[in-house]
């Protein structure tokens, strides 16, 4: 693991897609100023101060496209909410991958592929946390949100979070890997905040109500609409 800093950036994923050729796997690189980060759904992610963490993990597993690329952002949701609560919170998880405490948003993942000559070059694994944030830049943002400075009352070292992460993240790494979703099934199944509730999934251009009636091996939403099944590999909960 190599970490490259940089002091700031329009976005830390868009700068790793670029210099893909030139960094080695398993760099993270980081800042704590990001302009222009985005999430899914080309969402913005909102700048909230230089005391929290935007950062990207390269990955070069293999040149050949595997399913379990695509649980990636998962594992991350995984062992980020694991960290969080080493801080005595409790998160729970939006399918796919957004974080949520007090059913508001702390952390956001975005993977992108990089792709060269019908070749996987790469994998980037985009991360924001909120770590230390004001109430008043927090009220900015068009969606519920906090960070772990208001939910714990104290100030948070910003490097020791990103050490605790990656650590945790690369310690399973080659593993999740080998056996895929079905690894960390369990653990993503138990701090879901969605099964069995009513939800709203956006699937590219169209919207799908119903039940979210359970999380299978592969990952992929189980949705109950009107007794129709849905398997959703893509979307989001909204």
């Amino acid at each position: 693991m190599k970490f490259q800093y940089l002091e700031e950036i329009d976005s830390t994923n868009k700068y790793a897609r670029e210099k893909l050729s030139l960094l080695q796997d398993k760099t993270v690189v980081y800042t704590f100023k990001q302009t222009e980060g985005r999430g899914r759904l080309q969402r913005k992610w909102n700048y909230l101060g230089q005391d929290n963490i935007y950062a990207s993990i390269v990955l070069k597993p293999d040149n050949e496209m595997k399913e379990v690329y695509a649980n990636m952002t998962q594992y991350l949701c995984v062992i980020l909410s694991q960290v969080l609560e080493e801080y005595g919170i409790k998160p729970k998880i939006k399918w796919p991958n957004d974080i949520l405490v007090n059913g508001k948003k702390i952390s956001g993942i975005l993977a992108e592929g990089v792709i060269e000559k019908n070749v996987l070059t790469g994998l980037v694994l985009g991360f924001g946390v909120n770590l230390n944030a004001s109430r008043e830049l927090l009220e900015e943002i068009n969606q519920p949100a906090t960070s772990l400075n208001l939910e714990t009352g104290i100030p948070i070292d910003c490097e020791n979070f990103l050490k605790k992460l990656t650590d945790k993240f690369f310690l399973m790494y080659d593993k999740f890997i080998e056996e895929g979703f079905l690894l960390i099934k369990d653990d993503y199944i138990r701090r879901a905040g969605f099964l069995n509730k009513a939800v709203t999934v956006r699937v590219f251009d169209k919207e799908l109500k119903g039940i979210a009636a359970g999380i299978l091996d592969n990952g992929a939403l189980r949705l109950i609409e009107n007794n129709k099944e849905h398997v959703l590999l893509v979307g989001d909960i909204l």
